[in-house]
């Protein structure tokens, strides 16, 4: 019999290409790409990165309102953005209803530690502030929906990292990551495998949820695991393990599927840290 240390490695081996945790673009970089959006010119993904596209987005709106074209969005550039261009992160108490500029950096910077909003887009709807009620809860603060000086302060910390190791849950490489996708946000990491295949727990653990998910996840197994971690195993075809069953890394709790909304089998594998989405990357090894 293989000893757990044993299997590990085994799963380990199987994984064909290492893990990299993305890194976080810039809000105000993020905030610029959303005001392009608004102006139709910029069609990419709100990263916040300075990339080819954003820097030529620029320049034509640049161009189209009789600035140097330098792809610089400077304030003069800012300033003809209107409404969408102001105001900087922090330079007002933000609440429902607001939009602008600040709105879309705030709403980057929650999505990356864990709590995104549905649509990156400089909006303060309802969505956005029930985001930040669980943004604040979680870091501690008063949730009151309302963005002053102790949100700023505690959103300028490190984005959350898993504070334990797993192991891959599939033998399979994985697609898409955790981080921006058009202007939305994935929360977790996509293992593009074959329906069927086999899906195991990342590490040891009791199972608190499987079942069926009537958010869009389908048949999901939730395993709760030390030190406040929960991993998450959605579009499951076949769902292999109960609830309240303990579990080790490389026990099966079910195989790949579409269920739920899915264009196509795939694991969507996640990780929370209470009520934060954390990077799986952070902790597969």
């Amino acid at each position: 019999m293989r000893t757990p240390a044993c299997l590990a490695a085994t799963l380990l081996a199987f994984v064909l290409v290492p893990g990299v945790a993305a890194a976080a673009g810039r809000p105000d970089v993020a905030a610029l790409q959303v005001a392009l959006r608004g102006v139709g010119l910029y069609g990419g993904t709100i990263d916040g990165i300075p990339g080819p596209g954003t820097r030529a987005a620029v320049r034509t709106f640049q161009a189209r309102n009789g600035l140097a074209a330098d792809g610089v969005a400077g304030p003069a550039t800012r300033g003809a953005l209107g409404r969408r261009g102001r105001p900087t992160l922090g330079r007002r108490v933000m609440r429902r209803n607001h939009s602008g500029w600040d709105v879309a950096a705030l709403q980057f910077k929650l999505a990356w530690r864990g709590f995104p909003s549905g649509s990156i887009d400089g909006g303060f709807g309802l969505r956005t502030e029930a985001a930040l009620r669980r943004y604040q809860a979680w870091a501690g603060l008063t949730a009151d929906g309302v963005v002053g000086a102790g949100t700023l302060r505690a959103l300028a910390r490190p984005i959350p990292r898993s504070p334990i190791w797993l192991v891959h849950p599939v033998r399979w490489r994985i697609g898409d990551v955790f981080g921006p996708r058009g202007n939305r946000f994935h929360t977790g990491v996509d293992y593009p495998a074959p329906a069927g295949t086999t899906v195991m727990a990342a590490g040891r653990g009791r199972v608190v949820f499987a079942g069926w998910d009537a958010g869009g996840y389908g048949n999901t197994v939730v395993i709760e695991h030390p030190r406040g971690v929960r991993s998450m195993y959605a579009h499951l075809a076949r769902i292999g393990v109960g609830r309240g069953a303990w579990v080790a890394a490389g026990n099966v709790v079910g195989s790949v599927g579409s269920t739920g909304f899915a264009t196509g089998p795939h694991l969507h594998f996640e990780l929370r840290l209470g009520a934060a989405s954390i990077d799986p990357l952070t902790a597969l090894r």
